[in-house]
């Protein structure tokens, strides 16, 4: 059993809390009834509403399991023990893009919280392995699914 923990921002542990508290409570409540419907209907071995309520179940279910283990292993980040002068989860990030000049920034998250329409990168993404761990004005160079970018650490700061 992989213990490794899971480091969390305040906001993603409430935000994995609140949701798994809708799908032990009234998502699966639904999904029950929905069951229990179309066992109503009669024959269970031709009857599609209950084989896609059982399927909604499973889904469910996998999913509740796997929040309970993410939040089994979830350690709230303590902003004060965060090294300084290093990149680390919990942290906005700005970089200058050599290639193309561009500048950008990006708040360092654990994969649950990642989400790259808000600029949450994960630390287990091909950017974020690069960053965790580097200095401020520091140069590196990160293989990226579209090809190897440049990046200049311009600052990085506690969000």
């Amino acid at each position: 059993m992989n213990m490794e923990k899971i480091y969390l921002t305040a906001e993603g542990f409430a935000k994995l809390e609140a949701e798994l508290k809708e799908l032990e409570g009234p998502r699966r409540w639904t999904v029950i009834q929905a069951i229990k419907v179309a066992r109503e209907h009669g024959d269970l071995s031709e009857n599609a509403e209950y084989d896609a309520a059982k399927e909604e179940q499973a889904k469910l279910e996998l999913r509740i399991h796997q929040l309970q283990d993410q939040l089994s292993k979830a350690q709230v980040i303590d902003k004060s023990k965060i090294p300084e002068g290093k990149l680390s989860v919990g942290q906005r990030v700005q970089l200058l893009d050599l290639n193309n000049q561009e500048e950008l920034e990006y708040f360092l998250v654990a994969p649950p919280e990642a989400d790259f329409e808000r600029a949450r990168i994960s630390i287990a993404s091909p950017i974020g392995k690069g960053l965790v761990g580097k200095k401020i004005g520091e140069e590196v160079e990160i293989r990226i699914p579209a090809g190897t970018r440049r990046y200049r650490i311009l600052s990085a700061d506690l969000a």
